[in-house]
């Protein structure tokens, strides 16, 4: 989308990552809002661009990818409550009403809008289509780049 050629390094988490960016041993990071907004409130790091499709509630002065000049950019990190394939559908609904209830709950979520997240709930239907939906798009995103694993 953008053209810009970068050097992949590959870190074993966020906590590595993150020290050395706080150390000016690399330039730059993509991570999830929750990671770094402590140190970006702090002042030790610069917000450039969040890649969601509109600005955070958490930190509004940071335009979105799309509009720091790479139009069409999307992509949010996101979290899904999976069980195995055999659980009963009657649990699995269980589950997924009670999930619905906890993030329904005011105070949870002032807490993770603090943070930077942005909690929503699915059906497990929902989910499921989301997940295959995000499937190909990043397969056609590693095509159209070239990415080999190494």
């Amino acid at each position: 989308m953008a053209e810009i050629d970068m050097v992949h390094i590959p870190y074993k988490g966020t906590a590595p990552a993150l020290t050395d960016l706080l150390a000016g041993q690399v330039s730059l990071m993509f991570n999830s809002m929750p990671s770094v907004l402590p140190q970006v409130k702090s002042g030790k790091l610069k917000g450039i661009a969040v890649g969601s499709a509109k600005r955070s509630p958490a930190a509004p002065e940071i335009p979105t990818v799309s509009e720091a000049g790479v139009p069409g950019f999307e992509y949010v990190t996101w979290y899904g409550l999976f069980a195995p394939a055999a659980t009963p559908r009657d649990i699995v609904a269980r589950l997924n009403t009670e999930v619905v209830r906890i993030l329904a709950d005011p105070e949870l979520a002032q807490r993770f809008s603090s943070q930077g997240a942005e909690p929503s709930s699915t059906t497990p239907e929902q989910l499921a289509k989301f997940q295959r939906d995000e499937h190909e798009r990043w397969k056609r995103v590693i095509q159209s780049a070239g990415i080999k694993l190494e």
